[in-house]
């Protein structure tokens, strides 16, 4: 039953940017301490560009062999501000993966259907399957950041006991965190790797994309009049992202703070991250028994006597 959890524990000792992105424990988690322009040991765009293609080789690689071994399935959860790249290095890092052994998902604002339904239902029936893997474009974790920044969206929830915003306590929002960690935990031990990136960027990069869409063609159509409005919360938005880092970092499920103001480095990292998590499953493809083999061997004989 444990399993699964000694591995993830073991996972984290291996990846090299450990002590810098991965939070294991979020005792003292100050997000103030990780600099979105953080690039590491990475010097230049073509040697960015050259690691990420060996991570994407060996990803298509190992994917295969996670989708014909069938005992692990691997979530990604990308989580971060606006314009902080989560579609590029989804589009980036994912190039060359089985489309049938992978989903993205890209989660807007929840449906009436939605709504009607417990905060983390939505997210549940999109849950990869052994032999896949998923990438969450937002997550569940909206919950207790959107959210926390608007708590007039909990109210469209109809939950018993909040009729006003005056209603949702801090304890409202501790019972979140606990229901977020009680779900990662019971996924890991059913064989569920959970991978929780934060693109961590920074406001002057932000407001230099933001620029960038608006004044290139090819970009405008990313731009939304409500990010501005999103922006003008940035402080909030921080301190929520800070407490979510805080309540839900785990050995098992721990969060990686990824820098985000230069792409190709945020790339690099969450291929790197991924191709390391697949690698630590030692996957291989299924032995056949005995029995298999000649079965094997009497159709081989049958299509050669056509």
């Amino acid at each position: 039953m444990f399993y699964v959890l000694d591995l993830c524990s073991n996972l984290m000792k291996k990846i090299v940017f450990n002590k810098k992105i991965c939070i294991k424990s979020g005792d003292g988690f100050k997000l103030k301490n990780h600099k979105p322009s953080e690039t590491f040991y990475y010097k230049n765009e073509n040697a960015l560009k050259n690691e990420l293609e060996s991570h994407r080789e060996n990803i298509s690689s190992l994917q295969e062999k996670l989708y014909a071994q069938n005992k692990y399935a691997v979530l990604i959860v990308l989580q971060a501000i606006d314009a902080a790249g989560k579609d590029s290095c989804i589009k980036h890092v994912l190039t060359g993966v089985n489309p049938q052994g992978c989903h993205v998902v890209n989660f807007k604002q929840p449906s009436k259907e939605e709504l009607n339904h417990d905060f983390l239902w939505r997210c549940n029936r999109l849950l990869p399957e052994h032999g896949k893997i998923a990438v969450f474009n937002r997550s569940y974790y909206e919950e207790v950041l959107v959210c926390k920044v608007h708590p007039e969206y909990i109210l469209a929830q109809n939950i018993p006991g909040i009729s006003n915003k005056k209603d949702i306590k801090k304890t409202f929002w501790e019972n979140r965190y606990e229901a977020i960690n009680a779900l990662e935990k019971h996924l890991v031990q059913n064989g569920t790797i959970i991978i929780k990136v934060f693109l961590n960027l920074g406001k002057a990069e932000q407001k230099k994309r933001f620029i960038e869409r608006i004044e290139v063609p090819e970009k405008q159509w990313k731009f939304n009049a409500t990010d501005l409005q999103e922006r003008a919360h940035w402080d909030e938005y921080q301190s929520a992202y800070e407490e979510m880092i805080k309540k839900t970092s785990s050995v098992y499920a721990p969060w990686h703070i990824v820098p985000a103001n230069n792409q190709w480095v945020s790339r690099a990292i969450v291929g790197r991250l991924l191709s390391e998590t697949l690698e630590s499953l030692e996957l291989s493809y299924p032995v056949l028994n005995e029995l298999q083999k000649e079965e094997l061997q009497k159709a081989k004989i049958n299509l050669e006597n056509e």
